[in-house]
């Protein structure tokens, strides 16, 4: 079975949603596969930050496909990048960028609607697909759209919007709807109900619990930024005290014991 049919069936043939704790490089990779991660996925703005870019389609995308490549070689689970928008307005170019990360052998990408029209999206999946069909290259494409996550259209009319977007996607050849800042039973529940396609949430103390989630039919649930967040904060806290301080002391603190880094990276090669 390829990877890519594994992925696919983690969104369809398991008890509850797949949990994706978002990553940046290959060595969080390798530290979420070990804790039992069943995929690998990253997040576009811990990516982005990690390079030294900021997130919004600002990364260039050969960067993204070294690291494609390098989590890919470091894993033995599916493995899906956060692909933003495709780093082009134009379709051609986005197959064109997505090219190298299928060549390494990525299961899936996230492709954002951000606050384009929906329709632009939509060419951008028919394209990637067209690639991919004519390749004979499995890719699981999950489209991501923006409608709760920057209140593109009023609060009514967001479901109703959500699911139009969502059938366009699917025509065009999505294999699941990403739907980040949707946090509201009734219309998970509603969206859920009204798309063929398995639908992803991003995490938030908003969210219902687990049960629920499962109960709403919730297809996968993504860390999104947050990791990264907690991650560099905890950095910027540490390095900060050192240096106004030059106290050794901070690094006495809560830490991976050097000899498990280095059992469990030698364990992947």
């Amino acid at each position: 079975m390829t990877m890519t049919r594994i992925f696919r069936d983690l969104h369809a043939n398991s008890s509850k949603p797949l949990i994706l704790p978002n990553v940046w490089d290959a060595g969080g990779a390798r530290i979420v596969e070990s804790l039992g991660a069943k995929a690998v996925a990253t997040t576009s703005a811990g990516v982005a930050w990690s390079k030294g870019y900021p997130d919004g389609n600002h990364l260039p995308s050969r960067l993204l496909a070294h690291l494609a490549e390098e989590i890919v070689t470091a894993v033995k689970v599916p493995v899906s990048i956060d692909f933003e928008a495709g780093y082009s307005d134009k379709a051609s170019s986005v197959v064109e960028n997505l090219r190298p990360l299928v060549t390494a052998g990525i299961s899936g990408i996230n492709l954002e609607d951000g606050t384009d029209e929906p329709a632009l999206l939509a060419k951008k999946i028919a394209a990637i697909k067209k690639m991919t069909d004519s390749e004979g290259v499995d890719l699981f494409v999950n489209a991501r759209t923006d409608v709760y996550l920057q209140d593109l259209v009023t609060d009514d009319k967001k479901v109703r919007e959500t699911l139009e977007r969502a059938a366009k996607y699917q025509d065009a050849g999505a294999d699941g709807l990403f739907v980040p800042g949707l946090t509201e039973a009734t219309d998970i529940a509603k969206i859920a109900k009204g798309t063929g396609l398995p639908v992803n949430l991003m995490a938030s103390a908003e969210l219902p619990k687990m049960d629920g989630l499962v109960k709403l039919n919730v297809r996968r649930l993504s860390a999104g930024i947050t990791i990264a967040q907690i991650a560099y904060k905890h950095l910027a806290r540490v390095a900060e005290s050192f240096l106004k301080e030059g106290d050794s002391g901070v690094f006495g603190e809560d830490a991976m014991p050097y000899s498990e880094l280095q059992n469990l990276f030698q364990s992947g090669n």
